[in-house]
């Protein structure tokens, strides 16, 4: 079981914008901090054995210009890594190329900032979507490390079968609504928020026509 107020709660998120060579780019970023020492987040975000056990079966060459693959997901290329601080890589999906930046800060009662930042361009999709189109993914993504971390277990989160239940249904609207909120708090209108929210959350649930 999740405890959804208190995941959704824990999360921080903004959208924000940052200029690129070939134009402006939009900018999701989500961070949690986790009861777990620096070494540990990093590995678990990193080594091909761990990420399975909270997110998706990976593949490929995990090291600085290698090229990587997540089952049924994204792909791309390490383009920079910092251990233990972080990474960079492309995140490639359904003919679009995208960003990734992942920060790990240490806090001084040795508990993690685990901070994650997409970085895409504006495009139709973004016009449609908004950010929780990425946002709410990440959010089910740190549930898992979320229970990874603090059990040291696999965790089923965003596996299908919990997906289908009433209560990640219950997680993906909050995150939606939380995405909404950073969404206007960026400069958007309020109405367009609310259209794209509404668009990203029939998606996600099923309830799209």
């Amino acid at each position: 079981m999740i405890e959804v107020n208190g995941q959704i709660n824990a999360v921080r998120r903004q959208v924000g914008e940052r200029v690129l060579e070939a134009g402006t780019a939009r900018t999701v970023t989500i961070s949690q901090t986790y009861d777990a020492a620096v070494e540990d987040v990093w590995d678990a975000c990193t080594n091909p054995e761990r990420i399975p056990r909270w997110f998706l079966p990976v593949s490929g060459d995990l090291r600085p210009g290698g090229r990587y693959q997540l089952e049924g997901n994204a792909g791309g290329t390490v383009e920079r890594c910092d251990p233990p601080k972080g990474f960079f890589a492309t995140w490639e999906f359904a003919g679009a190329v995208s960003w990734i930046e992942v920060r790990l800060t240490p806090e001084p009662d040795g508990r993690t900032r685990f901070e994650l930042e997409h970085i895409a361009h504006a495009d139709d999709h973004w016009e449609q979507f908004g950010p929780g189109a990425v946002g709410i993914g990440w959010d089910l993504g740190l549930v898992g490390l979320s229970l990874h971390l603090s059990s040291g277990a696999d965790s089923a989160a965003t596996g299908a079968d919990w997906m289908a239940t009433d209560e990640a249904k219950e997680f993906m609207t909050r995150s939606g609504e939380r995405w909404r909120e950073a969404h206007a708090a960026s400069g958007a209108d309020e109405s367009t928020a609310r259209a794209c929210a509404d668009r990203t959350l029939a998606a996600y649930t099923g309830t799209a026509d």
